[in-house]
Parts: structure tokens; sequence; C-alpha cells
């Protein structure tokens, strides 16, 4: 019985070898197809947006994937146009290089990147130097070259471009329930906002009362956003306005505020619900304005905090977080919310507080979660509909002081906070 030779490490490298190639040619002919199928219009015919769409579906490709494969056809295929004349691919050399298996995708769209900057007759060198290297060696190569090709230009003549100026532009819309904002700013201000935006737009943990964070990244750097303008407000020095700090000013009925019905009235004239003025009244600078009979101001009180520096110290020893389960938020992204209400009477006391994020400040005050004190701490009830029991959960992630979890924490919750 002979035995079977196992390849050397040479030969088995050479086989690995001969099949990339193989691969990278049938990538060149799938490449043709994806050409083909856009010259026929495929998309339209199919019902479909465009032909990234269309692949996306047709072999579960993400839209990302689908469109580079759609935009390197499109830049190695010959194109007809309305008159039936064939146009040369964009890259010609480059498809040439694809069809032999020395290139791969991801090589093509480096390539094609670099040629922006370059004339064409540069391809040639550019695909030369792909065929030895890793497509991220290409970039600073395309940069070497063009300053080759255009260091003995003559300076331009083009006057000096003006400074950049900072852009805000605001406009409500919808009837005044939302605020458009749109801002141009320089490279520093834009970098700095960035790197304060981006910790604030991660989408949250993963948690089995919430599940994924199912928001768009545009959903998540608005929230941001949001937060931001929250952080402002909380800081220690603001801009005066008008000879104080600024202050938002809610005007409405004490009873509407108390019964969660109407609405109220900001200084700009606009309007919003009463639900929304309770959640303000927790952490922001609140000027009550006692309304008369016929809605004239009859007095004004002065400007307080609902919860002082003292209390909020405290409240962040204790929660050190926001403390719904499952929050990884620090106490600086959090507001003080109130137990009890301050619009039905609940006192302002680190027993009747909470620090809350500010989507879950959010949800406690518009969704059927309810939070509750036990022992000094914290405990939260989910909705029926998550849990039929509504079973006590608390947030493990930021053990507050004198609270030890154990294997045992949630029963023995359950028992120290009856319904």
């Amino acid at each position: 019985m002979s035995e079977t030779r196992l390849p050397s490490t040479g030969e088995l490298l050479r086989s690995f070898v001969e099949e990339v190639v193989e691969r990278r040619i049938r990538d060149d002919r799938i490449m043709k197809m994806v050409a083909e199928l856009d010259r026929r219009g495929a998309a339209a015919e199919l019902g479909y947006k465009n032909l990234a769409h269309v692949l996306r579906d047709a072999v579960r490709w993400d839209g990302h994937e689908a469109q580079k494969w759609v935009a390197s056809a499109a830049l190695l295929n010959s194109t007809i146009t309305p008159t039936g004349s064939e146009l040369a691919p964009e890259l010609p050399v480059t498809a040439e290089a694809v069809a032999e298996g020395a290139l791969s995708i991801e090589h093509v769209a480096a390539l094609a990147r670099a040629m922006e900057h370059l004339p064409a007759e540069a391809e040639a060198a550019m695909v030369d130097f792909a065929r030895e290297h890793v497509p991220a060696a290409i970039p600073k190569f395309g940069e070497k070259l063009a300053y080759a090709l255009y260091q003995n230009d003559p300076e331009p003549r083009d006057p000096d471009p003006e400074p950049l100026v900072n852009q805000h532009v605001k406009r409500w819309r919808k009837g005044g329930q939302q605020l458009e904002v749109k801002m141009l700013l320089d490279k520093v201000t834009g970098m700095a906002y960035e790197a304060a935006l981006d910790p604030l737009a991660k989408p949250r943990p993963e948690t089995p009362e919430e599940g994924p964070d199912l928001r768009s990244r545009a959903e998540r750097e608005g929230d941001a956003f949001a937060e931001l303008v929250n952080l402002v407000l909380r800081a220690d020095q603001l801009p005066e306005h008008g000879g104080e700090p600024v202050t938002l000013t809610v005007t409405m009925s004490y009873d509407d505020l108390a019964e969660r019905v109407g609405q109220a009235m900001l200084d700009n004239g606009e309007r919003i619900p009463a639900s929304q003025v309770r959640q303000l009244a927790c952490n922001a600078g609140i000027i009550p304005l006692l309304l008369g009979d016929k809605s004239q101001p009859m007095d004004i009180g002065r400007k307080t905090r609902s919860f002082p520096a003292g209390i909020r110290r405290v409240l962040v020893a204790r929660d050190r977080g926001c403390a719904f389960p499952g929050c990884t938020r620090p106490p600086r992204h959090c507001d003080a919310h109130h137990i009890h209400h301050w619009a039905d009477g609940g006192g302002t006391s680190v027993d009747n507080a909470v620090l809350l994020c500010r989507h879950h400040h959010t949800l406690i005050h518009q969704s059927e979660w309810e939070v509750k004190m036990a022992a000094g701490i914290p405990v939260f009830y989910p909705p029926a509909w998550l849990d039929r029991l509504r079973r006590p959960r608390r947030n493990l992630l930021h053990a507050p002081k004198g609270f030890t979890p154990t294997p045992t924490s949630s029963r023995e919750l359950a028992a120290a906070c009856p319904r």
C-alpha cells in the first residue's frame, strides 16, 4: 500500500496562488456580467431603484459591497452611448490586468481613486506598481507620481481662497414641531465637533430589556447632538442672555401640568406638550409664571434649579451613571429625574431622585417603565408586554455603594420590592 505524498510548502503555496488568480479571473467575468446588466437597464426593468439594490437581493451582498462591484464594473468595461456608439473602458490598462487575474477588486478601487488626480497616460505606471504591491500602497505611489509629473508646472495664479467662516442656519419646520439646523464649520471646529459627537453617537449596548440599538446613524447622531445641547445647558458657566444666564421659560397652567394635559408655550411662542414640560422640570432652570383667570401674567417666581449641585453629587456617588438596567452612560451624560414628580408634589431630594441618560429619561416619561426606591436604591419595573410579572430590575453595571450583586440578587430584589 503506497503512502499519499503530501505537497511541499512551496507546492501548496503555488497552488494557493493559482487558485487566487483563477478567482480574480472569475471576478472579472462577474464584473462583465454586472456591466451588461447595467447596460440593459436591469434595475428599471425589475422595478428597482438601482443595480446595486438588485445585486444586494440577488446574492445577499450588503449595500456597500454591491455598490463596489457596480462601480468597478463600470470602470473596467465599455459603455454604449444613447446613439449606439461604444466607448472604451475608463481604465483600459487596469481592465487588461484584471482579466489576467493580476489584480483584485480592491486594487481596482484604489487605482480608480488615484487616477482621479492623474492624467490617463499615467495609468500604465500605476498598474505596473499595483501588480507588485498591495492596494493600500497605491495611494502613496499615486501622490509621488503626481508630484513628479507636476513639479515643474508654473504656480497657479488663482487668488487665495477666502478664509472659511463658521456658519449656522436654523428654521422651524412642520408647524414648529422640528428645528432644522445647518452648519458649516472650519476644519478645527469641525474636528472638535466630531470628537464631541462621536462618543455620544455610538450604538447603545444590546440589553435583554431593549435588545440591540436599531437607530440609523443619522438618528444616533441626532440624539447625540441633543445630548450635547443638554450637556451645555448643565455646564457651570454659560453665556448670558438679557443680563442673566441662559434660561428656558415655559408658560402653562399649573393644573394642566399636574394633570399631564394641554400644552405649554416657550419664549419664542412655540408650544410643547405637557409630557415634555414634565421632563424639562426634572433638571432645567424653570421660571414659574402664575397666570390669572384671563391668562394674564400675575406673578413671576425666581429661577431655581430643581436639583442643586449638592444633591447631584450625592446621586453621582450613589448611581455612578444612568441607573436604567444595562445602560453604560456616565454621570456627565445624565439628568436627575424626580421619581415622584415635582408637578405631583414630589420633593427635590436624594430619596426622590435617580440619574438617567437622556434616552432613558425620555423612556421613563413616555413609556410604561416605572422606577421606585427600595432601601435607598432605584429599582425599575418593565412594562407588562416585556415581563408579564413585571419583576424588578437593577443596573448592575454601575454597582452603587452598599450594593454587591450576587447570584441571588434578582430574587432578593423581588422580595425586597413588593409591588
